[in-house]
């Protein structure tokens, strides 16, 4: 509010957190607020210079420029990034060899808001640019996800019941991106068998088809703690052996089914590896193994 009353850009904006919890919305928000225009990319769509430098030369002042995926730019494009961050400058090298030279360009006033689920994959000193603030998506409450559903539903032009609502909800992972999908799947069930909306029958009918259990895991998730369990007897297991093992990269495995894991308690991370927690065995109905110790 004090920037748009100065008529000033705000300053720069890091969010982070897991996939799915409304980085890119956010920033959208942020613009609609404002009344600014914001160009959007990722970072993997930026693959040299000249891509970062045809970006920014073509920002009009109090633009937002929003980059997700941030961690994956290349250092020679962070270093880029650095003065025009700072000092809204853009130094390119024209030419090769003796008769390279460099120019200066200045930037109009922008404000670059970047998106990542990787924060410590940053550079100090990109992370320390984002003056404005570095800021954590947490995960949402049940009670905001049933929310966001029936809002969603209202937009969508359907009828939702509470308790469907809430059903949804639960095995949403704490994810508004997922409530979303799990609740177009559930429209689509329940128009092709007749209904008119979503009553709670539908909507566990539809996510037991998906097997997606009660507390939001998919087939997938069980099957990792399952392997864990059954082939490494609740671990320890390093990362790149439990990857092997199920025939995932460790990027996966760290990133989309790791956090949900954790966060409901179902597996730690030691220093030699992960290891399955009671929980899990509970859930999955497996018998905890006595380890010995001696």
């Amino acid at each position: 509010q004090a920037a748009s009353e100065r008529k000033e850009s705000i300053e720069h904006l890091l969010f982070y957190g897991p996939a799915g919890l409304g980085k890119t919305t956010l920033a959208l928000l942020i613009a609609k607020e404002l009344g600014a225009q914001i160009k959007t990319t990722s970072g993997p769509a930026i693959e040299r210079v000249g891509d970062l430098a045809s970006i920014l030369t073509n920002l009009s002042p109090g633009d937002i420029l929003f980059i997700d995926e941030v961690h994956r730019l290349n250092k020679t494009i962070e270093e880029v990034l650095y003065p025009a961050m700072e000092s809204r400058s853009l130094d390119i090298i024209i030419g090769k060899g003796p008769s390279a030279r460099s120019i200066q360009l200045e930037l109009p006033p922008f404000t670059l808001i970047a998106a990542t689920t990787r924060v410590a994959m940053l550079s100090s000193p990109l992370r320390s640019r984002f003056s404005g603030g570095t800021f954590r998506l947490e995960f949402y409450t049940n009670e905001e996800v049933k929310k966001i559903i029936t809002r969603s539903a209202g937009i969508l032009g359907m009828e939702i019941s509470g308790d469907s609502a809430e059903e949804i909800a639960k095995r949403s992972r704490y994810t508004p991106r997922i409530a979303n999908h799990f609740l177009k799947r559930c429209r689509d069930f329940a128009q092709v068998h007749g209904g008119s909306g979503i009553d709670l029958n539908f909507a566990k009918k539809a996510l037991d088809l998906m097997e997606i259990d009660e507390l939001g895991l998919n087939n997938h998730d069980r099957r990792i703690l399952n392997i864990l369990i059954e082939k490494f007897k609740g671990g320890p297991v390093g990362l790149q052996t439990l990857a092997a093992a199920t025939s995932e990269d460790e990027a996966t495995i760290e990133e989309v089914y790791e956090p949900f894991l954790l966060q409901l308690g179902f597996i730690e991370r030691t220093p030699r590896g992960r290891v399955a927690t009671e929980n899990a065995y509970k859930h999955l109905g497996q018998p905890q193994i006595q380890k010995n110790l001696l």
